[in-house]
Order: structure tokens, then C-alpha cells, then sequence
């Protein structure tokens, strides 16, 4: 078995080869640690991304069933009061002459 001696190139050789594997292996985990970390706040802004958009979902639709009901009750009140004057016009007609 070879041995090498402290001091020598081939130790300082094998010192720097043993510091690049090392500077390499951070390297590696800082940036799979960032991939998480990014990650990890994708996912936590996920769910507000949801509750604006259904907040914003729900007001747009109380807005359109506010304008329905409005013109609905618009559309209603016509047609009854073409209703009460139809029947009023009617009663008059059926009413006995001199009344």
C-alpha cells in the first residue's frame, strides 16, 4: 500500500481533490435546498392564489345575480301591471250598462 507523505504534492494533490468533492457536495445541497425552499413558497402561496380568486369569483356572481333579480323583478312588475289593466279593461266591459 502507498503512503503518502504529509507535505508532499501528491498529499496536497489529494488535499485539493478531497476540497473540490467537499465544495462540490455544498454546492449540490445549497441548491437542491433552494429548489425546496422555492418550492416550498410556491406551495404556501397556492392557497391565497385560491381565495383571491374565489373572492373575486363569488363578487362577480353576486353581481350578476344582483342585476337578475333587479331586471327579473322589473320584467314582473311590467307584465302585472299589463295584467291588472287587461282585467280592469275587462271588468268595465262586463260591467252592466248605467253602472
Amino acid at each position: 500500500m502507498d503512503t503518502i507523505k504529509p507535505g508532499s504534492a501528491a498529499d496536497r494533490a489529494a488535499g485539493e481533490k478531497a476540497e473540490q468533492a467537499i465544495s462540490t457536495l455544498i454546492a449540490k445541497r445549497d441548491k437542491a435546498r433552494r429548489s425546496d425552499e422555492a418550492e416550498q413558497a410556491r406551495e404556501e402561496l397556492w392557497p391565497a392564489s385560491v381565495r383571491r380568486y374565489s373572492a373575486s369569483r363569488h363578487e362577480e356572481l353576486r353581481a350578476l345575480w344582483c342585476s337578475y333579480h333587479t331586471e327579473q323583478a322589473a320584467r314582473h312588475r311590467a307584465n302585472l301591471e299589463a295584467l291588472a289593466t287587461y282585467h280592469e279593461e275587462q271588468a268595465k266591459r262586463h260591467q252592466p250598462k248605467g253602472a
